[in-house]
Parts: structure tokens; sequence; C-alpha cells
């Protein structure tokens, strides 16, 4: 006898005291990286570039996911993809995807596989991500040397300016 999916609650709360750290709650896994973006990447992060960011899980059931994220100003995300569908919704600051700005009340919908990165504005960016979906990868697009050292300068030289940033909507679980 086959063994059947977990089904999710009829109803729930959730508690931004009891969110997770995104990078430890295992809801994502990564793809292969090459060489060059693995060590593209590895060098932006020795650089600092998780000062910029911080990414929480706030909810998870089987089929469901909301994350969120606060980019610093100017966060290089590198152009990626995941393999699921996600809706956008900007909480606080601006960001640029493309040629379109966002602001607050605005949002984007990305569905699976489509290559996207979009720039922090000047305060930054808090969004909420709603996937459906509680298992998702991300696979990094960025497999050149140039982006990598574009994305390493830029997290030098904003680094000291990142400690001084607070969260545009004064939301973000765990700060002041």
């Amino acid at each position: 006898m086959a063994a059947s999916a977990p089904v999710p609650p009829r109803f729930a709360l959730f508690r931004s005291a009891e969110s997770r750290d995104f990078e430890q709650s295992g809801v994502m896994s990564q793809g292969a990286p090459t060489e060059t973006k693995m060590a593209g990447a590895v060098a932006a992060v020795d650089a600092g570039m998780l000062e910029g960011t911080t990414v929480r899980l706030l909810f998870d059931l089987p089929g469901l996911s909301l994350t969120h994220a606060w980019f610093k100003s100017g966060f290089p995300l590198p152009r990626h993809t995941h393999n699921v569908d996600c809706l956008y919704y900007v909480l606080a600051g601006a960001l640029r995807i493309g040629t379109e700005e966002l602001g607050r009340g605005d949002g984007f919908f990305v569905g699976a596989g489509v290559p996207y990165s979009y720039l922090p504005g000047p305060e930054g960016v808090e969004v909420l991500e709603f996937r459906g979906s509680n298992s998702f990868d991300i696979r990094l697009m960025a497999d050149n040397p140039a982006f990598w050292a574009k994305a390493v300068e830029s997290v030098e030289r904003r680094r000291d300016d990142w400690t001084k940033e607070s969260p545009p909507s004064r939301l973000t679980p765990g700060s002041a």
C-alpha cells in the first residue's frame, strides 16, 4: 500500500516569532552549480554578501509556503530560477525588475523555470514570497565571472552602509 501525501490542516496560524531562518529550513535546494558559479558565489559570500539580506520562512505546509525576504540597498541578487511558480508582494521599500520600478503594494509573478533578478532600491526592499509548494529549488544563472566580480565590488562598497540599514517596514522578524 502506497503512503499517502501529507494533508495540510484546514486551519493554521503562524507567528513571526516562530519563523525560521530560510537557509536552515531545508525548504529550498540548490541545483548543481558550475565551477564559475560556485567560485563567484563563494567570493561574494566571503566579501560579506549575506550581510545584505535576511530571509525567513514564515509558514509552510504541504503544497504551500510563505517567505519574508529583506534585501538591503543595492543587494546584488544573482539571476536565477526556481522550479515552482512564485508570487511576490512588495511589503516595503522598492525594487527595479527589468525596466519597471515597483514599490509598496506592488508585486510580480514569476513562473517556474523563468530566469529573473531584481535590484533593491535605496531603502532596500521587503517582499513576501508566496509559493504553491513547500519544497523547491534555486538554480543560479549567473555563470559569468564579470557578474561575480561586479557583485563582490558592490558588496564591498555597500557593506558598511548595510550595517546602518533597518528594514523599511520595521516588521522583519528579529529586527528592533
